[in-house]
């Protein structure tokens, strides 16, 4: 029942965890994982997609209160016709997650080769008053999708 009325109440824009590993053992505590999650672009129909994040176990994880690392690694692709429902700027964020208590947060953010016709993602972290290099980039050429798609957009239309 419990599982049920959290699974009703859950944002569509929340990620989808799609499974977790850990990565070292605690013995009273959670462990820490590696955690994969799934994500739809927004503004993009037929783009999903995939972040892995180190999640910090111990008392200090439990809590709620650990800061995360910024080791995220990010895979995007196309799954089906591309079609854009408006337009962006070149770094909008397609999604954002915090990770600490207040100061620091994880983001997916949108651009696009328009030279190539090539949408790219970026994740990167940032904090209030330092920010970390650690990054990681996909890209996802837009291309037809099955016999019937003969329109492919060009990601430059879309781009203000």
């Amino acid at each position: 029942m419990v599982a049920m009325s959290c699974s009703a109440s859950a944002d569509p824009s929340d990620p989808d965890l799609i499974f977790r590993k850990s990565t070292t053992f605690k013995l009273l505590t959670p462990n820490d994982k590696l955690a994969v999650y799934g994500i739809d672009d927004p503004l993009v129909d037929g783009v999903a997609c995939h972040y892995t994040s180190p999640e910090k176990g111990g008392l200090s994880g439990a809590l709620g209160l650990a800061e995360q690392t910024s080791d995220i690694s990010l895979s995007c692709r196309q799954y089906g016709p591309i079609k854009f429902k408006g337009t962006f700027a070149q770094g909008d964020v397609v999604f954002s997650e915090r990770r600490s208590l207040i100061f620091k947060k994880m983001q997916i953010v949108r651009g696009c080769d328009t030279r190539r016709n090539i949408l790219v993602y970026m994740t990167y972290s940032d904090k209030l008053i330092e920010g970390s290099p650690k990054n990681s980039t996909s890209t996802v050429p837009i291309q037809p999708w099955g016999a019937g798609d003969n329109e492919t957009q060009k990601c430059a239309d879309f781009v203000h």
